[in-house]
């Protein structure tokens, strides 16, 4: 058995930037590659340069395909990594979605803010661009559930699902003969589409690595709130803007807007879904259901087996530009659902740019938002937004409405790492420090747990 280190290389005192490097005396794995969001001195984290020669790296084992999961994938293969990148089906396809988007914003943001002059440089640069993306997706390896795979000389790795998105995992990694679970973003037992998440293997794991991003919170928000918010904002006038993830968010919102009008508890009115990636993601979701494949929940697939279930009857789909900046001009009540959900970037934040002044709008915010992002400033209340150079005053109604959180909250992720036997070590990352505190206290004090919350680029044994 060889000495085995973990380098904490992001997602530590934040919730984005997941990058996890393992070391054994044979091999390197990094468990994740994400991108920094939020705050700017988070973000500028994005243009350093990997901490370790990205070239001695075996291999990437991604968890799931969000952003602050797999977003950095560009910027490794600029810097020379061309090893295997493990990800189950699902991930990959979406991954595939998420990078090309990611680079396209990248881009378009940088020519945006020369052509309007507001980037403190002389000339705006994408932090990557569609070629480093390509380069990245090139190098993905597609993997099975439940099945172990060997991704380095001494380093082997199983996923199973854990309910958060499609393709979506906590992975075991075996590597220098020590035996490690990361639970990547773990799910909750009430998706309407997912299976539950997997329980953890009866394995001695000699650490668990462990997300904490509502460690410090319970969801006790209702399904009703969300009706409630919608019928007030009809009644006001104008139109609702939810800023949505666009993987798995966007289908859940949709489900539960088809829902609230069959039962005719919200009046039928016009969905417009203004986001190509979310499209895309929608369509892989739709396989997933017509497959009725094993992450896909029992029943579903019957269910749905002859309707879409995305559809209420009056949904429409902006793909391009256009179709995008022609919804502006719609006077009818209408739900716009854009990217990003916290509203970093992307074409929701044009809407909210012609949107907040009036106050017959309403803003719902349906997730998690990172210090520092515009979705954060608007649920802590500001009075103006800056956007593209410019400080848009804040009219509309902000709401949040918690029901529709895809990650464990403190009592669920307890619960489930309670079916664990107890580690030699458990590490709480992926929080803002509040949130890991609580989970790291609530570790110790229930379940017995040795708990650690690592410092940034932290190296720890294991």
């Amino acid at each position: 058995m060889s000495e085995v280190t973990i380098a904490f290389l992001g997602a530590t005192d934040t919730v984005t930037g997941s990058r996890f490097l393992v070391t054994s005396a044979k091999s390197k794995v990094l468990v994740d590659c994400g991108l920094f969001q939020g705050v700017k001195s988070i973000r500028k984290k994005n243009w350093e340069p990997f901490p370790v020669d990205v070239a001695t790296i075996d291999s990437v084992v991604l968890t799931h395909a969000h952003l602050d999961h797999c977003g950095y994938l560009p910027l490794l293969a600029r810097q020379g990594f061309k090893n295997p990148i493990f990800a189950t089906h699902f991930t990959t396809e979406l991954a595939s979605v998420i990078l090309h988007d990611s680079a396209h914003l990248q881009m378009e943001d940088a020519k945006y803010a020369a052509k309007k002059g507001y980037s403190k440089h002389e000339v705006p640069l994408a932090l990557y661009n569609v070629d480093d993306a390509e380069n990245a997706l090139k190098l993905f390896k597609r993997v099975q559930f439940h099945t172990r795979t060997q991704v380095a000389e001494d380093a082997w790795v199983t996923w199973y699902p854990s309910g958060h998105i499609l393709g979506s995992a906590f992975v075991v990694l075996e590597i220098g003969g020590k035996k490690l679970l990361f639970t990547g973003d773990m799910g909750r037992n009430n998706h309407p589409l997912l299976s539950n998440p997997d329980n953890p293997p009866q394995d001695k794991f000699d650490a668990i690595i462990t997300e904490s991003t509502y460690g410090d919170r319970i969801h006790d928000a209702k399904p009703e709130d969300f009706a409630r918010e919608l019928n007030e904002a009809i009644t006001r006038g104008g139109s609702i803007l939810i800023p949505a993830f666009a993987v798995d968010r966007t289908e859940v919102i949709l489900m539960a807007l088809r829902e609230l009008m069959e039962k005719k508890l919200i009046p039928l009115i016009p969905i417009y879904v203004d986001s190509p990636m979310a499209l895309a993601a929608l369509n892989f979701y739709r396989e997933a259901i017509s497959q009725n494949t094993a992450e896909i929940r029992e029943g579903v697939s019957q269910r749905w087996s002859n309707q879409d279930p995305f559809d209420a009857g009056k949904l429409m789909q902006a793909l391009t530009t256009e179709e995008s900046k022609k919804i502006n001009d719609i006077s009818e009540t209408s739900i716009i659902i854009s990217a990003s959900g916290m509203a970093t970037g992307g074409r929701v934040v044009h809407h909210l740019e012609h949107m907040l002044p009036d106050s017959k709008n309403t803003v719902i915010l349906v997730g998690y938002q990172a210090a520092g992002s515009r979705g954060r400033l608007l649920e802590e209340g500001v009075t103006e937004l800056k956007m593209h150079g410019n400080f848009v005053p804040v009219q509309a109604h902000i709401a949040k409405v918690e029901s529709f959180s895809v990650h464990a909250d403190g009592d669920e992720l307890i619960a489930w790492m309670s079916k664990a036997s107890k580690p030699e070590k458990v590490f709480v990352i992926h929080g803002e420090q509040g949130a890991q505190e609580a989970m790291a206290t609530r570790l110790a004090d229930e379940l017995g747990w040795n708990a650690t919350i690592p410092k940034p680029s932290q190296v720890i044994f294991v």
